[in-house]
């Protein structure tokens, strides 16, 4: 006896289901397929051989899962999705290796999405409904469109953050934005001649400043930063235009947008950060405390909440 559910009018192949599972009405799951623990795979779901599912996954109804498909822990895939996994699809013309194509654990892929093949989906990723999703969407994204391009982040509960809001410290002032963030407000001069806005290592710059490098000519569907530093501090200031700043400290996750050139943000070594939305005329400046040290960047989420899971325990 099974200790899963299948349909009277579900077909499933597979002895590789895990408990509690449900497989409903006119799903057809082929013999090499692997289903993990309290999944529900809708009526009219296709799953191929290649195939691997975690626990707790929900495939709504009119969904087909190829060869190649991925799909982890808690992952949440909208009717009618589809995944294609060749890139040059012909009939009767088959690849020699099929592309894996992997979700991440508790992402969500809305309605109607398509997902090319070979992509990583980023854990807590959203992916809007109808949305072409072309290339790999980072941890914890809101995407949408055709092609998909980011349009917000989920805070650590997986919501979707509030509208970042330009932000401005009274004078002489520093705000806390999460822990290891703060904002500060730069001097600023302004008369008929223009406007300057100056600062100076020590009074505004909280480190002895070792490198510089600016930003600029981002396209506004591409992403900067995605990393968090070892022992590396950044000050940025964006003097033109806009852009906006995620900051993640393992345990709280922040949205701010950076449109003023007398404002600054101090972050301190062992913050997630991101940048993104940039507009097209944006300039971020960015002032670090360390010289540049590719063994310094920590560019996998999963190891940094590895590095400061350590952190708190010890």
């Amino acid at each position: 006896m099974t200790d899963y559910f299948v349909h009277p009018q579900g077909l499933c192949e597979t002895t590789h289901v895990g408990p509690r599972t449900r497989i409903w009405a006119f799903a057809h799951v082929l013999a090499g397929a692997e289903i993990g623990a309290d999944c529900n795979i809708c009526d009219g779901v296709f799953i191929e051989n290649d195939v691997v599912l975690g626990d707790r996954v929900t495939v709504k109804s009119g969904v087909q899962l190829w060869d190649g498909v991925r799909l982890s822990d808690d992952v949440f895939v909208g009717p009618n999705a589809a995944f294609a996994n060749d890139k040059f699809p012909r009939s009767r013309a088959y690849q020699d290796r099929i592309p894996e194509t992997v979700v991440e654990s508790g992402a969500s892929l809305g309605a109607n999405c398509t997902i090319l093949p070979g992509l990583r989906i980023g854990r807590q990723a959203m992916i809007g409904a109808g949305s072409v999703v072309t290339s790999d969407v980072p941890p914890f994204a809101i995407v949408a469109g055709n092609p998909a391009r980011i349009t917000a982040y989920v805070d650590t509960a997986g919501r979707a953050m509030p509208h970042p809001l330009s932000m401005e410290p009274p004078p002489g002032e520093i705000v806390n934005v999460i822990s290891g963030v703060t904002l500060h407000r730069l001097r600023n001069a302004e008369d008929v001649r223009g406007t300057l806005a100056g600062a100076e290592v020590g009074p505004d710059i909280p480190f002895e400043v070792k490198r510089f490098f600016a930003v600029y000519n981002v396209p506004s569907k591409s992403v900067r930063g995605e990393r968090a530093h070892r022992t590396c501090h950044q000050f940025l200031v964006c003097v033109r235009g806009s852009v906006c700043l995620v900051v993640d400290d393992g345990h709280q996750r922040a949205e701010l947008t950076l449109d003023r050139a007398n404002i600054g943000v101090h972050v301190r070594n062992m913050i997630w950060s991101v940048l993104y939305k940039h507009t097209e005329d944006a300039i971020v400046l960015n002032f670090a405390s360390g010289h540049y040290d590719p063994a310094d960047y920590i560019r996998d989420y999963d190891e940094f909440q590895k590095l400061m899971a350590g952190k708190s325990a010890s």
